[in-house]
């Protein structure tokens, strides 16, 4: 399974309008070689990197119950393509690259995970919840980084 966006190359820089700096949208994503049995998609994207300036990962987006249709999915710029679950912002749609000046660069994981069935769980599932079906059902999984520095 591989995970791509025209936006930007694999740990390359993240366009600021994918960023808090711009129109804080997600970037368009194609996901391909889905393995034939997946039912749902779940899409993660995260910050590592905040551990070392709040203490924890910071989860800019997350959603699940992404439908599946053969064996490539894209997700448009500025949708929602399934089920949302809550973010660290506590909202439902992508919330980009936003570090604090001063903190170097920031690597923001782009994950996907293809699942054997569609989750049973509620809009604003936890990522902890999530995190814990996902594992009970999990195919296979992909990721892209992007970078992004306020300095």
């Amino acid at each position: 399974m591989k995970i791509t966006t025209p936006s930007f190359m694999n740990n390359e820089k993240i366009p600021a309008e994918f960023t808090a700096d711009g129109k804080d949208i997600n970037p368009k994503l194609e996901i391909s070689e889905i393995p034939e049995n997946a039912k749902s998609l779940v899409l993660v994207v995260d910050d590592p990197d905040a551990q070392r300036v709040v203490g924890y990962t910071w989860v800019h987006w997350i959603v699940f119950n992404i439908p599946v249709g053969g064996g490539r999915v894209v997700i448009e710029e500025d949708s929602i393509p399934g089920t949302p679950g809550e973010s660290t912002y506590q909202k439902q749609n992508y919330g980009g690259p936003n570090p604090p000046k001063g903190t170097g660069i920031h690597h923001y994981h782009f994950k996907i995970y293809a699942l054997n069935k569609m989750l049973p769980l509620k809009k604003m599932a936890s990522p902890k919840e999530i995190h814990n079906s996902v594992k009970k059902h999990l195919l296979e999984k992909a990721e892209l980084m992007g970078i992004y520095s306020r300095d």
